[in-house]
């Protein structure tokens, strides 16, 4: 018997909907029904057709009768957890949140608590449910040292309208980084396909056959030794801006997995600025400013988020050590050109210490 927070409904097939997969056209049906999730109401019995149960590739018939049985979300089994959070925008369909460095997005491996899942659990006393489950939807992730904005949605047809612009890349994401080295571009499109690190399979890297990957460069301020980039991202891979700037010879400052090529480089920093550089809890990389249309009335949103205040000391250690220059160098090679001859195009295989709890897909 279905309890009082579950409820029936009950639907008949129109002529213009004969032939769709059955799952296919719940999903079209019932806006809080992802295809997945309506696939998972068939497979657990919760859809009959005509009184009678059915497969998720059934295909229906004009007339038919569908009756579906839409339960109250399952308590997520994630505890809820009182973490202070920068909450930079907050409505009934949506959260966004300026995540600091050190904070893992979701409970993984090795770190099964004090996340952004668990602080958002409590937080949000709104949540509908996410894929049959209350908990909030996280749509894009940041590395555990990555700092920035996120946004999440509080139910399933706020994360499917969210999770589709990102697909369609029409929700814009855009860093800010600190990396070693001058480089010879003023703007760059990387397009450099990135997959598992051929052997330290925690790490990514730059491989014939991976997922594309594409990111495009600006240098925004240069200090001889280093530089600040903007990154936008065009793809969403797992540790993309990272792994791409390594590849072009430019790790980011204080990244401990890809950039270790370039420890060297804190030995030529007089001694305050080698101690500003260790104070950082990790990659100098901040998620700035975060564009999409609200998924309720199709708004466009921006949000701005400055770096926090371990990436600004850096930056102005460098700066003042080597005053910041705008002016640009001539243009390099094409864009999505290799990187230059002795750029490593796998990082350097070492101890994985560093990946702890990163978690994709992540910049």
């Amino acid at each position: 018997m279905p309890s009082e927070e579950a409820r029936l409904v009950t639907l008949t097939v129109a002529d213009e909907d004969a032939g769709a997969r059955l799952d296919v056209l719940l999903a079209r049906l019932l806006p809080e029904l992802s295809r997945s999730a309506a696939h998972r109401l068939i497979d657990f019995g919760d859809v009959r057709v005509d009184g009678r149960p059915v497969k998720p590739r059934h295909v229906a018939k004009a007339g038919e009768t569908l009756t579906v049985l839409l339960r109250a979300p399952a308590t997520c089994d994630v505890a809820p957890q009182a973490i202070d959070l920068d909450v930079v925008y907050e409505d009934g369909d949506l959260i966004v949140v300026n995540k600091p460095a050190g904070m893992v997005t979701h409970p993984a491996h090795g770190a099964p608590a004090g996340t952004l899942v668990n602080a958002l659990l409590a937080h949000c006393t709104d949540l509908s449910g996410i894929g049959g489950e209350l908990r909030p939807g996280i749509v894009h992730r940041l590395d555990k040292d990555t700092s920035g904005l996120l946004v999440c949605a509080k139910h399933d047809a706020a994360h499917r309208a969210l999770a589709a612009q990102l697909a369609d890349r029409t929700m814009s994401r855009r860093y800010l980084a600190l990396v070693w080295g001058e480089p010879d571009f003023s703007e760059r499109l990387v397009d450099a396909p990135l997959g598992r690190h051929p052997t330290v399979r925690v790490m990514m890297a730059v491989v014939p056959d991976g997922r594309a990957a594409r990111t495009r460069l600006t240098v925004l301020e240069r200090y001889g030794r280093a530089a600040l980039l903007a990154a936008e991202l065009e793809t969403g891979r797992t540790h993309q801006v990272r792994v791409h700037c390594a590849h072009l010879g430019h790790p980011l400052v204080g990244d401990p997995v890809y950039g270790r090529r370039r420890a060297h480089t804190l030995a030529v920093l007089d001694a305050d600025l080698r101690e500003v550089v260790a104070a950082l809890p990790g990659q100098a990389l901040h998620a700035t400013r975060l564009t999409f249309r609200h998924p309720r009335d199709g708004r466009s949103l921006t949000f701005e988020a400055p770096p926090p205040p371990a990436f600004e000391a850096v930056r102005r250690g460098l700066a003042t050590a080597a005053p910041a220059k705008p002016a640009p160098l001539p243009p390099g090679p094409a864009a999505g050109s290799p990187a230059a001859p002795g750029a490593p195009t796998a990082p350097a295989a070492s101890e994985p210490d560093a990946a702890r709890g990163d978690d994709p897909p992540a910049a």
